[in-house]
C-alpha cells in the first residue's frame, strides 16, 4: 500500500477534473472503475477508483482518490493497493508506488 494526502486550494470541480485527467494519462493501461459523489450544504466529496496493470509486477493495482472540503479548501487522499505477489508478506510494491505516481506531480502543481 502506498499513500499520499495533500491538502489543496481552489474550485473543486476543476481539481477533481485535473487529478481524474493526470492518471488517465499518464498510465496506458489505467481504467475508471467508478466513483460516487456526495454534497452536503457547501460540503463536497468525491470518490474515485482507478486500476491498471502493473508491468514490473505482473498484476493489477487499484487506487482510490477521495477529494473532500468546502469553499475553497480541500483533502486530497490517495492509496493503492494491491501489485503483492507474495501469500503472507508484502512484497513488489513497485506498481504501487509507480501508480501513485501519476497523481503526485500534478498535486503538487496546484
Amino acid at each position: 500500500m502506498a499513500k499520499y494526502e495533500k491538502n489543496l486550494y481552489g474550485n473543486f470541480d476543476y481539481i477533481l477534473e485535473t487529478l481524474h485527467n493526470a492518471v488517465m494519462s499518464k498510465s496506458t493501461s489505467a481504467s475508471y472503475e467508478d466513483g460516487s459523489d456526495y454534497v452536503s450544504g457547501d460540503f463536497r466529496c468525491a470518490v474515485r477508483v482507478y486500476e491498471r496493470y502493473s508491468w514490473s509486477g505482473g498484476n493489477r493495482v487499484s487506487m482510490s482518490m477521495t477529494l473532500a472540503g468546502r469553499d475553497g479548501e480541500y483533502f486530497l487522499s490517495v492509496i493503492t493497493s494491491g501489485g503483492s505477489q507474495a501469500m503472507f508478506t508484502k512484497i513488489n510494491t513497485l506498481g504501487e508506488d509507480a501508480f501513485l505516481e501519476t497523481i503526485v506531480d500534478t498535486a503538487e502543481s496546484m
